[in-house]
């Protein structure tokens, strides 16, 4: 990915959207923040992972690396396609204003999808064929994803693993597996509904995306939920013990975020079990993501190079050790199949946390852009690559991350001396400073060379920290944040258009 051309754009995760169904989904609020980027010649649209979320319900621990959030299927179109009926989203429970409360939100929509499945599956629609052509080309991840969720409601109350389940099935053993499929014939079918009605929409609304000059930014996580059909399906591509649970697991060492570094608890891979059958399953991933987005953020890059491996047994990141990644042959394998004719891909490499010149070396013989954060910048050094004069060009900067503060809570929790330092950098004293300093970052980030220029939502809508998506040290209440059209104004978009304007990223 090289010669990129100057775009911006604003990262937001669909559940961050308003909507009346308890989370943003990708009805027509999804639509309309697509009219709203083209009103403020943004041409990038970045969110999060797309897959269902999981344990703190973070979209970074999904039961499936393939599979699509059935939480995000807009149920207005299920209605229009006479699967639902006005009587089913009559009532409508009180939702948390200003954030997903994933419990009421999963306790309304799982039953009328249900209803909707169940009315579609016991019909004879013209519908039915585009089913079977969907489940037929996702045959090779569906199969045993539908199984593994209609296994893991079966066995899986009480916070059970797939390992825990009878062992015929966690083994995997075929009479067990063929026994199980004819017993949840229909649960199975429901689940294979839900993806089939996620990527449909998701289809369309990229495709309106698109036609608009509006691109879409997706996110694919390195590592994967133990608990997920990735792990029980092909455990012979993971570092598990005998029982299938993990030996080691992922996390990185003390950082920026956390003093005792972060445990994510993730399985680690067998790299040479992946070499051997040339990354497949790699290839197959990244396949599925550049199904649903025009540019793919790898979150982790710098664990090809290197990971944290961690003992499964211990309670912090603290005690791990570095081991090495597969390195450049993984993107080899991906170029040589899903490479542009001179072997390109779209990808960025998030390149934080503690980044060697092994890992930029990496990074730049496959030729991806690194990430660049605005807040990480200012410590006073102005060697400090977070520095704008000191980027280079195929960069992409942010303001912050889904994982940092907000830009406002950020400057708020900055001291006078700190505060006086970003202010020196910008040429502005706290007099003449007529911009509020989020703006100002944004700004600076338009301004910068990097090619690309990301802005979390809430820097645009100027929100403080208790607006943050994510806080990485904490097991519990992240990822709820949703935004509210009452809080935009015709000067957002009218302040993003022409900042794009001024600085050469319309397109």
């Amino acid at each position: 990915m090289t010669s990129l051309p100057r775009q911006c754009g604003v990262l937001l995760h669909p559940t961050s959207l308003p909507g009346p169904h308890g989370c943003g989904d990708l009805g027509p609020a999804a639509y309309h923040f697509v009219d709203w980027l083209v009103a403020g010649r943004q041409s990038l649209w970045q969110v999060l992972p797309l897959g269902s979320v999981g344990p703190g319900n973070s979209p970074y621990i999904s039961p499936s690396a393939f599979a699509g959030n059935e939480l995000l299927i807009d149920l207005a179109q299920l209605a229009a396609a006479g699967w639902l009926n006005t009587t089913d989203l009559a009532v409508v429970p009180s939702f948390p204003a200003g954030r997903v409360d994933y419990a009421t939100a999963r306790s309304f929509r799982l039953p009328l999808l249900r209803r909707a499945a169940e009315r579609f599956l016991a019909g004879k629609s013209a519908e039915h064929e585009p089913f079977k052509v969907f489940c037929s080309e996702a045959k090779a991840w569906l199969d045993d994803y539908a199984l593994f969720m209609a296994l893991d409601g079966a066995h899986g109350g009480g916070g059970q693993v797939w390992q825990d389940w009878p062992a015929p099935l966690a083994r995997r053993q075929p009479e067990a597996l063929r026994k199980a499929a004819r017993k949840h014939a229909d649960e199975i079918a429901f689940w294979k509904f839900c993806q089939w009605r996620f990527f449909e929409q998701w289809a369309g609304l990229k495709r309106y995306a698109n036609a608009r000059g509006v691109e879409i930014i997706g996110d694919l996580p390195i590592f994967v939920a133990g608990h997920s059909a990735d792990v029980w399906a092909h455990p012979e591509l993971f570092d598990l013990d005998p029982a299938g649970r993990p030996r080691v697991v992922a996390g990185v060492p003390p950082d920026y975020f956390s003093a005792t570094g972060q445990r994510w608890g993730n399985p680690l891979y067998r790299w040479p079990a992946h070499g051997a059958e040339n990354y497949r399953w790699w290839v197959d991933r990244m396949r599925q993501t550049m199904k649903l987005c025009d540019i793919v953020r790898i979150d982790h890059f710098r664990g090809f190079e290197a990971y944290w491996e961690i003992a499964a047994e211990a309670e912090t990141a603290i005690d791990g050790q570095w081991r090495p990644g597969p390195g450049i042959a993984v993107f080899d394998a991906m170029r040589h199949d899903l490479g542009d004719a001179d072997g390109r891909l779209r990808i960025i490499a998030e390149d934080l946390g503690i980044i060697t010149p092994e890992v930029n070396a990496l990074r730049r013989a496959i030729g991806l852009p690194g990430m660049r954060i605005l807040q990480f910048a200012f410590d006073g050094d102005p060697h400090n690559l977070y520095l704008p004069h000191n980027y280079e060009e195929n960069t992409v900067v942010y303001t912050g991350t889904h994982d940092n503060d907000t830009t406002r809570g950020w400057w708020e929790a900055l001291d006078a001396k700190q505060q006086a330092y970003v202010r020196a950098y910008l040429g502005l004293d706290k007099e003449t400073a007529s911009e509020a300093p989020h703006w100002q970052l944004i700004r600076l980030a338009c301004a910068s060379v990097a090619a690309l220029c990301v802005v979390p939502m809430q820097d645009v809508l100027g929100l403080d920290s208790a607006h943050r998506m994510n806080e990485p040290s904490l097991s519990e209440g992240s990822w709820e944040w949703r935004f509210s059209w009452d809080q935009v104004d015709a000067s957002h978009a009218h302040r993003l258009a022409e900042l794009t304007r001024l600085y050469g990223r319309a397109r």
